[in-house]
């Protein structure tokens, strides 16, 4: 556990109880239905591999030691709390040193770390029923929980693709290789792109690391952000007239994104135009090698698109616009549109030309102007 003068900054336990005890049950299954979905799960993980290697021709390490883990919704807490404190160790680090100058009492940072942990918990019940796979990235090896040498380890949450695949009511078995295709494509980035995945850790370090501390600071951007929440409605009133750009930077921004300093925007300018990348790489990838494999990948993509769009219900929605989630369906739509502008242009081995070099990543506003890259990219290779 993180502690300062042995009072917990986040209790990770806590937060590991408190989503496990507050996540919704799965779908019903019985025993041998879920030995047999669990199974199948692993045979088309290792089929999509072979799938979208030959797709993508992305060349590097076999993923034969990232391991693929079919988990339930508290497993999939487990392993996200593991990566929270790989992550957030400097950061907590930062924070202990500053409450050591300051002389904080131990009694408040107990307090504290529970209340945080607490909160960490409702929000992964929150997401542990939404979400289908996750390559882990920044996944410390545990025996529970084992990962690749290097880090890094693919989860297929089994009871969320059960439960989307009776909800949309499409042919189980080809939902289940289509998720499967999606995830490991991530998979095959990370272990085809061998500097990716310090890129990514250095630009998270240097968000964290302007991460501003004191309290005073954080109100004062906190009171500007839902000012101009309360302003929104202004703001919606002039645009219907002057058009949709005219609302200012702010438009369209979660409240978390809001209370972030000039800097951490900058740098997640960039995260997000990576996120994009990977996201529609996915995307663009499993509806490639899709009409190959899975018979019915037109209705499934359909369906699916409808249900990501629409949200389950408006309290849905309302967490989403809070918690960014919506920026995170933008960037699938806006990286797949970047990825399928370049292939078309440049062909398959063009578009791989992006995974050269941080260098040749796309920035944010090339993301939504594909032509801007390749003229960059391609240009300064003849």
């Amino acid at each position: 556990m993180t502690s300062i003068g042995g009072a917990q900054m986040v209790d990770w336990n806590l937060a590991v109880a408190t989503a496990t005890r507050l996540v919704r049950p799965g779908p019903e299954v019985s025993r041998d239905e879920a030995r047999a979905i669990v199974a199948e799960l692993r045979i088309h993980a290792k089929a999509a591999e072979e799938h979208v290697r030959a797709y993508t021709r992305m060349a590097g390490a076999e993923a034969a030691d990232t391991p693929v883990l079919v988990v339930d919704r508290p497993g999939w807490v487990r392993a996200n709390v593991a990566g929270f404190r790989e992550l957030l160790g400097p950061l907590l680090d930062k924070m202990r040193e500053r409450r050591n100058e300051g002389g904080s009492s131990s009694i408040l940072g107990a307090v504290g770390g529970k209340v945080t942990g607490a909160e960490l918990g409702v929000l992964l019940s929150f997401m542990s029923s939404r979400v289908l796979g996750q390559y882990e990235t920044f996944a410390p090896a545990s025996r529970e929980l084992p990962a690749g040498t290097g880090g890094g380890r693919l989860l297929l949450v089994a009871p969320n693709i059960v439960h989307v695949e009776r909800e949309l009511e499409v042919d189980p078995h080809d939902f289940r290789l289509w998720v499967c295709l999606h995830e490991e494509t991530h998979r095959t980035q990370f272990t085809g792109v061998p500097w990716l995945r310090d890129h990514l850790e250095n630009e998270i370090q240097a968000f964290l690391a302007e991460t501003e501390l004191d309290p005073g600071t954080f109100v004062d951007r906190l009171r500007d952000t839902v000012q101009s929440l309360f302003d929104k409605d202004k703001s919606d009133k002039d645009t219907s007239e002057t058009g949709p750009d005219a609302a200012g930077e702010d438009e369209g921004r979660s409240l978390v994104e809001m209370v972030q300093s000039p800097a951490q925007r900058e740098i997640l300018g960039r995260l997000t135009a990576v996120m994009s990348l990977l996201e529609g790489h996915a995307d663009y990838v499993m509806d490639g090698v899709g009409p190959q494999v899975v018979p019915s990948v037109a209705e499934i993509r359909e369906k699916f698109q409808k249900r990501r769009a629409q949200g389950a219900s408006r309290l849905d929605l309302a967490l989403r616009k809070l918690l960014g989630l919506d920026a995170k369906l933008r960037q699938y739509r806006d990286g797949e549109k970047f990825v399928r502008a370049v292939v078309e242009s440049v062909g398959m081995d063009g578009f791989n030309r992006v995974w050269t070099s941080p260098n040749t990543l796309p920035t944010k506003a090339e993301i939504h102007r594909p032509e801007d890259w390749i003229a960059r990219v391609h240009s300064s290779a003849e």
